[in-house]
């Protein structure tokens, strides 16, 4: 698997995570610079249309294994929230740690996607929240949860509450969000080997997903996609012959 170098995760993950490496070309979800196009967009984003292990998919076809349970030592809190123009992130507190696949990864942020990114049997659900690691070494972990129409989420509340309106801004917390209230009490999981879910799309990620959906209230996914002004998730792409385990 094609790993990721220490220098472009820590850029990746420290300037605005994930999903949202800066470049010298621009790149959206609507028009010119939508998906469909990102590949074309600028030569270090020639992953996003020539690579075999992208990211998201439909999850499906699961190979059953003995998966270990993912330890999680969280101990921090989130300490901002930005809009940065593609997603809502958190930034997090050091020291908040995942053990998975015999490796462990630090937890540096977190962030939200409407409709969901990944899709499991074909399903989409109407957010999803994605909480990135990465190891000393430079790989990242990403932990998937999907959420579903339900009752009022407190903590997903008290960071909407601080979320900036305009692209570029960013709130210090007012109020204590803790990663765990964000994720399902069940931690099952399936697991995959994928890329970054934007520019540059770089592979060997490591996708963690959480089976079981958490609650958001209906108003709170329309006001992030209000906030957003259109969905931030990259369709669904093939998956070739990597193994989705359960």
């Amino acid at each position: 698997m094609k790993r990721v170098s220490l220098a472009l995760s820590a850029a990746l993950v420290l300037s605005g995570g994930l999903c949202f490496a800066s470049g010298s070309a621009h790149w959206g979800y609507v028009g010119d610079t939508s998906p469909e196009h990102w590949g074309s967009l600028d030569p270090a984003y020639e992953m996003c249309a020539k690579g075999v292990n992208q990211s998201p998919i439909n999850l499906t076809g699961f190979v059953e294994a003995e998966l270990a349970p993912i330890e999680f030592h969280y101990t921090g809190l989130a300490t901002e929230v930005l809009n940065n123009g593609h997603a809502i992130q958190a930034n997090y507190t050091a020291g908040s740690t995942i053990k998975a696949a015999g490796k462990v990864f630090e937890l540096k942020q977190f962030h939200f996607h409407s409709p969901s990114e990944n899709t499991i049997d074909g399903n989409y659900f109407p957010m999803e929240g994605h909480f990135v690691h990465m190891a000393e070494d430079g790989s990242l972990a990403v932990i998937a949860v999907m959420y579903k129409i339900g009752a009022e989420n407190e903590g997903m509340a008290r960071i909407w509450k601080q979320m900036p309106k305009a692209a570029g801004e960013k709130e210090a917390m007012a109020s204590q969000v803790k990663a765990q209230d964000l994720l399902p009490e069940n931690r099952d999981y399936y697991r995959f080997n994928g890329s970054l879910t934007t520019p540059p799309c770089t592979e060997g990620v490591l996708w963690l997903v959480m089976k079981d959906p958490v609650e958001v209230s209906k108003e709170q996914v329309e006001q992030f996609v209000h906030t957003m002004h259109h969905p931030n998730n990259r369709p669904v792409q093939p998956i070739g012959a990597r193994a989705v385990l359960k």
